[in-house]
């Protein structure tokens, strides 16, 4: 029963300790940062009748070291410490698939969709050729219909994830539309 973290993602996690003081007899004062930088450490002041608190704002893919320091006026606590490793920062888009190909149309999907997508751009164009349109797809929606292309055509699709924090991640793939029927 000591200090240990739950409830870890990529950019946060949860620590939850035992109930060593009360609201009278003390606080605790909680250190943590990347392991190995202790210029990079915040400290925070907890209130002593708390035992959990979520970290958040963290670092993807870094083991945190933690330390939990209870300040009572009654008696002496050593500190608590623990490591936790946030997950690593998951990417989107890992896979861009063509589906429902038609002469002048197909359907875009793509995988994972992630809550720290703002918004999908999905860029296409015949090949070769620069005359690429742009789609704008919220970024909630994991597919769009493309439509009004040439028949017989290689298309270059590339699928843009714009994060919240204003990075950007892109994968592209091929289509290739259906011949037209003869005579139109």
């Amino acid at each position: 029963n000591r200090l240990h973290a739950t409830d870890v993602t990529s950019s946060s996690f949860r620590l939850v300790w035992p109930q060593l003081l009360s609201q009278d007899s003390g606080f605790y004062s909680l250190q943590y940062g990347p392991g190995g930088d202790p210029a990079a450490r915040s400290t925070l002041q907890v209130p002593g009748a708390q035992s959990s608190l979520v970290l958040t704002h963290l670092a993807p893919g870094t083991t945190y070291e933690v330390a939990l320091i209870p300040e009572s006026n009654v008696h002496y606590f050593p500190p608590q410490r623990t490591r936790v490793t946030t997950l690593p920062e998951e990417i989107s888009p890992v896979q861009v698939l063509i589906s429902d190909s038609g002469p002048h149309s197909f359907q875009v999907s793509w995988a994972p969709v992630l809550d720290s997508v703002a918004t999908y751009q999905v860029l296409y164009g015949p090949l070769p050729g620069n005359s690429a349109k742009l789609l704008q797809v919220d970024g909630s929606h994991n597919s769009t219909l493309v439509e009004h292309l040439a028949p017989n055509t290689t298309y270059l699709v590339t699928v843009t994830a714009i994060y919240r924090s204003g990075k950007e991640k892109s994968l592209s793939a091929k289509a290739c539309t259906l011949e037209g029927e003869q005579g139109q």
